[in-house]
């Protein structure tokens, strides 16, 4: 609701796609500062601890942007900032998370956890910005916010009520910098993690930097409003809550690799379709398809990733995981709001989707183990 919310408010107050760009940029920006670290942080502390202190950080923001708005004080700059603050706790939140998994449950059943984690957030995907959409036009967009804030309470309580395994951290004698070596250099020299990390980082620019111009989508390509720009939203989540869904129920049956591959043509292609769409309910049903691709690749990934990995380097590499994901999203951001400013929004689509179909006939034809994960 929050990142539907924030991305619509900051368009309606500058009218400008370039803006959507610099909120994307903010939050994305702590990635390459912190990322890394927060990845050899995972490693040595509690990561339950970790979490919590990132998600209380999340929700004292998520507060401050909501009296802003209600008392007519945010301007473009506040949404800016707090977008830089967000990512500063994401970046210690999201390698604590993706290495968190293997202590809930057994190496045997992380492809379906990941999977239902994955489900969980899609869900939140469906149903957020289409309420957002809704609760934006009704109420504005502060009571946005406000939501967001208060169900960090659920997690937060949660977190606190895991009963968790002792955990055991790396040797601290070893300097962190020297730990980050470590972990960077198993992933270069490992081929399946490296090229698979290679390819996320073409995800993040391209397959996710579209996502920035929804709300530009929506207005002028569509003629809609906020309700809309949620219902485009909405439409990804759908997508990609069926591709998460789809994998933990077939995860132990089905080829990892081959099903990772399938990923890498549909979202291209349905990316390409959408962006000629000017409906709708066309929009919608090319968004469907974009997202479960989308949910495929990362979802798989991430799972081959960790299959592929060690205890002791774990936060580390899902760290440098992490920190491609969310480090080359606002360049991203960035670039496709500023492309979008000159070539329009459908231009700059196209672009990517053409990205993204190039990088998937590479991998099929010059990386053909990625196709043998079983």
């Amino acid at each position: 609701m929050q990142r539907t919310a924030q991305a619509y408010l900051i368009f309606d107050l500058t009218k400008s796609s370039i803006y959507l760009g610099y909120v994307g940029f903010a939050y994305g920006l702590p990635s390459w500062i912190f990322m890394l670290y927060g990845g050899a942080i995972a490693d040595r502390f509690p990561r339950r601890s970790i979490l919590l202190i990132a998600q209380i950080s999340m929700m004292i923001l998520a507060f401050i942007l909501a009296g802003l708005t209600i008392t007519g004080l945010v301007l473009p700059w506040h949404i800016v900032l707090l977008a830089f603050l967000l990512g500063c706790a994401n970046a210690f939140d999201a390698p604590a998370r993706q290495a968190f998994v293997i202590e809930l449950v057994d190496s045997s059943d992380l492809t379906n956890a990941i999977a239902l984690n994955s489900s969980m957030i899609n869900s939140a995907m469906v149903i957020g910005p289409a309420v957002a959409g809704l609760t934006y036009a009704a109420f504005g967009p502060a009571w946005c916010f406000i939501i967001n804030g208060i169900t960090f309470i659920a997690v937060i309580v949660a977190l606190l009520f895991m009963k968790l395994k002792a955990f055991t951290p790396v040797d601290k004698q070893v300097s962190i910098m020297l730990e980050i070596k470590d972990g960077l250099v198993f992933a270069v020299k490992k081929p399946i993690i490296r090229t698979l990390i290679i390819n996320l980082g073409v995800l993040s620019l391209a397959g996710l930097g579209f996502v920035t111009l929804l709300p530009v989508w929506a207005v002028e390509i569509l003629g809609g409003d906020a309700t809309t720009n949620g219902y485009l939203h909405t439409a990804r989540g759908i997508g990609a809550l069926s591709g998460a869904l789809l994998i933990a129920a077939i995860g132990q049956l089905y080829s990892k690799g081959k099903l990772f591959t399938v990923g890498t043509i549909v979202m291209p292609v349905f990316l390409l379709i959408f962006s000629f769409t000017r409906l709708l309910p066309a929009s919608f049903i090319t968004l469907i398809g974009v997202g479960w691709g989308f949910m495929v690749m990362v979802n798989l990934s991430n799972t081959i990733v960790q299959m592929n990995l060690t205890d002791n380097l774990r936060g580390r590499v899902m760290g440098i995981f992490t920190f491609t994901f969310f480090g080359l999203m606002p360049i991203g951001s960035l670039v496709n709001g500023a492309l979008a400013d000159l070539l329009g929004a459908a231009r700059t689509i196209q672009i990517n989707a053409s990205i993204l179909f190039v990088a998937a006939i590479m991998l099929i034809l010059f990386f053909p183990f990625i196709r043998d994960q079983k």
